[in-house]
């Protein structure tokens, strides 16, 4: 199973993770988040298996985050009501999402990545 990439076609950070992606000829299947958002049932399984906050899997500069107000509204709400919130639209969900055997991550972040997907590809 190939590494997936959740992105958003006019994401800057999406943009620069598939070049470089690209350019280190790094096989993946990417999924457009908009259209095949994750459901509550992914992103809690790939929650548990990244290991970091669920904080994490939110898009906290994306617009929707903030016309929602979600800054103050998510410490009070459970996990479970999380997962909900950020099935129901993409743009809620930090990307791009690399889901890989290794792990789930959340965010572009070379280093880590190009040691996720080095790994991956010797799995």
């Amino acid at each position: 199973m190939k590494p997936v990439i959740l992105c958003y076609e006019r994401c800057s950070t999406c943009k620069k993770a598939l070049k470089w992606i690209e350019e280190k000829h790094l096989e993946v299947t990417l999924r457009p988040i908009k259209a095949e958002n994750p459901t509550a049932e992914e992103l809690k399984e790939w929650h548990l298996r990244s290991g970091l906050p669920l904080k994490r899997f939110f898009n906290t500069s994306g617009n929707l985050y903030k016309e929602m107000g979600l800054k103050d509204k998510l410490p009070d709400m459970s996990e479970e009501e999380q997962y909900h919130l950020l099935a129901t639209d993409g743009m809620l969900v930090k990307r791009p999402l690399l889901v890989a055997k290794s792990g789930v991550f959340p965010g572009f972040r070379e280093a880590e990545w190009e040691e996720i997907l080095e790994t991956e590809r010797t799995l």
